[in-house]
């Protein structure tokens, strides 16, 4: 039950829009700088970041695990049957690295599109090669 309340605190964020009284908005002269992120997302069209994704194929990590990658550098997995875990990553354009129980990861993307995102982690036991695809979002809540 815990796992199910933590997951869906983590949809529920992911989900929300922002709400409240509208506001009147202030022309502006000129528009603002765009900050620096410290963990940006890839350029184009498909991110991995704020997304829900459930992992396909592993050769280490269990199929039906879903994995967010937070876009202020947390990492979240959780599983119907294990405790949910938290790590941290940073992707600097170039390279991804995820940091698990303190463990850091070198991390390959292989691919990246709206439907599949596969990596190739490069873990102190070898590599692991990882499919996700997006979570369903039709599943009714356990009881």
């Amino acid at each position: 039950m815990r796992r199910l309340t933590i997951l869906s605190a983590i949809l529920g964020v992911l989900a929300c829009s922002p709400g409240g009284e509208r506001q009147t908005r202030v022309p502006e002269t000129k528009a603002p700088e765009p900050q620096p992120s410290a963990t940006p997302a890839l350029a184009g069209p498909a991110s991995f970041v704020n997304r829900v994704w459930q992992v396909d194929e592993s050769s280490g990590m269990t199929p039906g695990q879903l994995v967010v990658f937070l876009s202020e550098g947390t990492l979240v997995f959780a599983s119907p049957h294990e405790t949910p875990a938290l790590g941290t990553w940073t992707h600097d354009g170039q390279a991804l690295t995820m940091v698990e129980e303190g463990i850091s990861y070198p991390t390959d993307i292989v691919s990246l599109s709206p439907n599949e995102f596969k990596i190739r982690s490069h873990n102190p036991g070898g590599v692991v090669e990882t499919r996700f695809v997006p979570a369903a979002t039709d599943q009714p809540a356990r009881p």
